[in-house]
């Protein structure tokens, strides 16, 4: 394999590329392809992770006390981590074999029929225990699509990215994440207010359990036509177009990243970490236990509606949303791997900060948003480069298949299990240890960070 860079004859390394295209392609239609897509694909896994809290328990899981149908929801909430290493492989292969735009494509129709299907599944009141598998089916499809989805998006905004500009150019999928967080909650919290739907006291026969909750799914259908029309107009990227030219693709991509890249995807694994168990416990875990029932009420919760959670976790979102950029900026200016150290050790910080935020006999609605907001600031601080390291670590032949693998082989360790542990910890020990659950997974990525090597300056033709 060529470890040699072709020279650049301008920022995409292609004699027509220009600021404004690449390989004639406007930049512009590049950035909302890698943005679009991956928010339709967060939004539908973001409904989920809304449903499996506030639906899923008392239409799929209804027997057995509330605490039991809600970890058995949160289980099958995790099995789409499962899956999406499994994506990874599957679409990562195409993607090093055939190309990004055709894999991209796959993904996405994977994960939007999936979707689409939840919104049409009958539920345990109708044919009994038939229907949590078929949830548990639709979900492992959305992981698969998932898998699949952020590497391809990650490698569209890297290999057409403007010198010097990687980790900017790459934040831009990543705003797909507040951006399918903010349509999928800002729906929901929409339909409840309209059907009156009260999660601390929901009414089975009401219209939100009835149809309501199914609407979000269904409209998935729509975001999808618009993710397919503009992937479909892209070409390939011109840093995998040149690595076919010099004979660099491989027979079996997996095989070739487990020979030669082993060490990165280790590293890749661990750096992701923190990021993942942050996020959702700042989203799926939080939900549950802010709405949940107080001590009074024989809970282990904070107590507040549904709706007005839903309104402090959709300002929070903003923060993530406006840090985003932040973090790219910062990424090329002093480097992934400061940045990330520096960010990562104020995540450990914050795993302290948990039982004093979130004692639930004094919290208030101005404290619990404050703590959403500290650690949606530090989720888009650690979450915005991530699409311009992983990629950076990984040769162009096997860069889909290595990064995919990496991103959500983390997912497993750190988001799949967290609010299940999450939930377990809180009502057995407290919840400030969930806290140190955190800062346990902060520490794992730290150490990562300490022994990659710094990719600021990698060239990507290799």
């Amino acid at each position: 394999m060529s470890t040699t860079a072709l020279p650049s004859s301008g920022p995409g390394g292609n004699p027509e590329d220009d600021d404004a295209t690449v390989g004639g392609v406007p930049r512009s239609r590049i950035v909302v392809a890698s943005m679009v897509g991956t928010s339709i694909e967060f939004y539908d896994f973001y409904i989920y992770a809304t449903a499996a809290v506030s639906v899923f328990p008392h239409l799929f899981f209804p027997k057995g006390d509330s605490s039991t149908a809600l970890l058995a929801s949160l289980a099958t909430f995790g099995l789409a981590f499962v899956a999406r290493p499994l994506g990874s492989i599957i679409f990562g292969h195409f993607g090093d074999r055939i190309g990004r735009k055709a894999t991209l494509v796959g993904s996405l129709l994977t994960m939007g029929i999936a979707t689409f299907l939840i919104g049409l599944l009958p539920t345990y009141h109708q044919i009994g225990i038939l229907a949590p598998a078929l949830l548990a089916i639709m979900r492992f499809s959305q992981g698969l699509g998932l898998g699949g989805e952020w590497s391809g998006a990650a490698l569209l905004a890297t290999e057409t990215a403007k010198k010097g500009k990687r980790a900017w150019a790459a934040m831009w999928p990543q705003l797909g994440a507040p951006i399918g967080f903010l349509m999928a909650n800002g729906l929901f919290l929409i339909i409840t207010l309209f059907l009156e739907h009260d999660n601390g006291n929901p009414d089975l026969d009401g219209s939100f359990l009835t149809w309501g909750w199914r609407i979000p799914f269904l409209l998935s259908a729509a975001m999808v036509l618009i993710g397919l029309y503009v992937r479909l107009k892209l070409e390939e990227t011109p840093v995998f177009a040149r690595a076919v030219e010099r004979g660099e693709k491989v027979k079996s991509p997996l095989a070739e990243v487990f020979k030669t890249s082993w060490r990165q995807l280790i590293i890749g694994t661990f750096v992701m970490v923190a990021t993942y168990t942050l996020f959702y416990l700042m989203t799926t875990w939080v939900l549950s236990f802010g709405t949940g029932r107080t001590a009074a009420d024989g809970g282990h919760g904070a107590g507040f509606h549904y709706s007005d959670f839903l309104v402090l976790q959709l300002i929070a979102v903003l923060f993530f949303a406006a840090t985003i950029p932040v973090a790219g900026w910062l990424a090329d200016r002093f480097g992934r791997r400061s940045t990330l150290l520096v960010v990562t050790g104020a995540i450990m910080v914050f795993g302290l900060a948990f039982g004093p935020m979130l004692a639930v006999d004094s919290i208030s609605e101005g404290r619990m948003l404050f703590f959403l907001v500290v650690g949606m600031i530090l989720m888009g601080l650690t979450f915005g480069p991530m699409s311009a390291v992983l990629p950076e670590l990984f040769p162009t032949n096997v860069r889909y298949t290595g990064s995919g693998i990496a991103y959500n082989a983390s997912s497993i360790i750190g988001a799949a299990v967290a609010p299940f542990i999450a939930t377990w910890l809180a009502t057995t020990y407290g919840v400030e240890w969930v806290g140190v659950y955190l800062l346990i997974a902060a520490a794992a990525t730290f150490v990562a960070l300490l022994v990659m090597r710094e990719t600021k300056d990698a060239s990507l033709d290799s």
